[in-house]
């Protein structure tokens, strides 16, 4: 997206909702820096610049009974994203959703009346959104907001991992977007438990089509090591070739 005619390099930006039928689409983004800065001084009717949707994204279809999707900061849109797809398209599906921010989150949280099985008593903090389309979603973070679990996601996920029997427990996979720190987290938790995992990277994109190479990662391969670039090759990936156990 380019922000603004001024700054020529574009942001790399995650979908949050598509309605194809009417032509919309949500970006959900923070105020970093200059370019976001100038975004966040749109008006309605305003013009902007894109390029997209770009690369590989979430598998589409095959999905086991209960996803796990693991957002962190700005990770948390492609999740939205996600889950809307999976409610849409596998009614059999029951997504749990984890969402962590250190900063306050951009929504007003609620708690939530859907109950989940194997949760701390009191962690019922969740995305509106959420409950409006009846997923369960719980909220964590470090700064001691009401209802939510004093931790991260990787933290409150394992919780509720250690709660199923080994016939529920092979019925989850996990996706996630966040920090790399924390996809690293995700990864270390999905080998744990012999999960299957797809990660969406973070990195910055000067070109967004391949052509610069500078968003390249180190990625395990079937013929061995190769650099993939996130904007086209990425920015999913299986969770174990770029964060090998």
């Amino acid at each position: 997206l380019q922000c603004d005619p001024s700054i020529p390099m574009r942001r790399p930006m995650s979908i949050m909702r598509a309605e194809p039928d009417k032509g919309i689409i949500d970006i959900l983004y923070k105020v970093h820096g200059v370019g976001t800065e100038l975004l966040s001084r749109k008006c309605q009717g305003d013009r902007l610049n894109l390029l997209g949707p770009i690369g590989v994204p979430f598998k589409l279809t095959d999905y086991r009974k209960l996803p796990l999707l693991l957002g962190g900061g700005v990770g948390i849109p492609p999740m939205v994203f996600l889950a809307e797809h999976i409610k849409n398209s596998y009614k059999n599906c029951k997504p749990l959703l984890i969402a962590g921010s250190e900063i306050s989150f951009p929504f007003q949280a609620i708690p939530s009346k859907i109950m989940v099985e194997g949760l701390p008593d009191g962690v019922i903090a969740s995305m509106p959104l959420m409950e409006d389309w009846g997923i369960p979603s719980r909220l964590t973070s470090k700064q001691g907001y009401t209802g939510c679990y004093d931790g991260f996601v990787t933290d409150l996920a394992k919780i509720w991992l250690d709660t199923l029997d080994q016939e529920r427990l092979q019925q989850v996979e996990i996706f996630s977007c966040g920090p790399t720190i924390m996809l690293e987290a995700v990864a270390k938790l999905a080998h744990e438990y012999h999960l299957p995992c797809q990660v969406s990277l973070e990195e910055y994109m000067a070109c967004a089509v391949g052509g610069c190479a500078g968003c390249t990662v180190m990625v395990n391969t079937e013929s061995g090591q190769a650099m993939k670039r996130v904007c086209v090759d990425g920015p999913v990936f299986e969770a174990g070739a770029v964060f090998p156990q």
